[in-house]
């Protein structure tokens, strides 16, 4: 099973065990994939004035490999852990400890194979 599968199959779970750390971590990292994987729209013009209608602006998605997926996880959990350590150097424990917990969520799933 891919990274990318793993993470869709873990967050139905997350969500009927009510962890809202997996949850916040995973959709976050479902939508850094997704978003890495859009192409810009094609220029569609007419005339010089905008196309317009339905799926006008549709484009295929660029299509990802697991090492590019596991790049922009391994990101994800980076980023959170940056985080943490700067919100504990703030004396804002609680927070840093819910990044942490985010960034445990990912760390599980990205070992999983």
């Amino acid at each position: 099973m891919t990274l990318r599968r793993r993470l869709q199959a873990a967050l139905p779970s997350a969500i009927r065990d009510r962890d809202a750390a997996a949850v916040a971590a995973l959709r976050s990292a479902l939508a850094a994939i997704e978003n890495a994987a859009a192409v810009p729209p094609p220029d569609r013009t007419a005339f010089g004035l905008p196309a317009v209608g339905l799926g006008v602006t549709e484009v295929a998605r660029r299509v990802q490999d697991d090492a590019e997926v596991e790049r922009i996880v391994r990101a994800e959990i980076a980023e959170r852990r940056i985080a943490a350590d700067e919100y504990e150097r703030l004396g804002r424990a609680e927070r840093a400890g819910r990044l942490r917990a985010e960034a445990q969520a990912l760390v599980t799933q990205l070992n999983r194979t």
